[in-house]
């Protein structure tokens, strides 16, 4: 079955606890942390994440755009993270496997991202270590983008990889993600759809989340 994760970047920030609620039906909560350098805005970090961990039973999907992500992974554990995804653009190889070693000491699930740019071959070396690998299908650091269609390749490119050398790790598309585009990112492979402005934007949230999962 196909997941949804919808990201609380699109969410309304002042009512935070109400709008999270309203995603219940879905199967992850998208939480998008950027550091100003990594990317050039700035979000939300560990106390939101402490904040919110009460008030839904679903899993947090905490999505790390900030440099050496393995100075804070801990931290998020201990906040509620239940999945910690990090950008193999963020840090060094060695830093990036002691990081999803801390994730994993943590007993939280941990994952890797490659932005537009990177290629497939990037998640190669930590294929048989992580529980998620994450394509983005828009620059990060920003929602609300548009779909970029020419990721498609590097999705199937992953699951591949995924089925011959760790067939039980997800796989997360983000960006753009929406009721015109989910159809190709399932097809392609990915059984994780993260999905902001699509889902916070429809009329209907649950009959959203039920089309997004195909």
């Amino acid at each position: 079955m196909v997941k949804i994760s919808p990201s609380i970047l699109s969410a309304d920030f002042a009512n935070l606890e109400r709008d999270i609620q309203r995603i219940s039906t879905a199967d992850y909560v998208h939480v998008d942390v950027m550091d100003g350098m990594f990317v050039p805005n700035i979000t939300i970090g560990i106390p939101v994440v402490k904040a919110i961990r009460p008030v839904t039973a679903l899993p947090l999907d905490v999505h790390l755009m900030i440099v050496q992500p393995g100075r804070y992974v801990r931290q998020f554990c201990e906040a509620g993270a239940d999945l910690v995804t990090m950008h193999v653009e963020a840090d060094t190889e060695e830093n990036l496997r002691a990081a999803i070693d801390a994730v994993h000491s943590a007993g939280k699930r941990a994952g890797v991202v490659v932005k537009p740019g990177t290629s497939a071959e990037a998640v190669r070396p930590y294929i048989r270590d992580v529980e998620l690998v994450l394509v983005m299908t828009v620059e990060p650091g920003f929602g609300g983008q548009s779909f970029m269609a020419d990721q498609m390749g590097k999705v199937r490119a992953v699951r591949e990889m995924i089925d011959a050398f760790n067939p039980a790790c997800e796989l997360e598309v983000d960006g753009g993600v929406g009721p015109d585009t989910f159809r190709a990112c399932i097809d392609a492979g990915a059984n994780v759809l993260v999905a902001g402005s699509a889902v916070y934007g429809a009329e209907d949230i649950p009959a959203r989340i039920r089309l997004l999962r195909g």
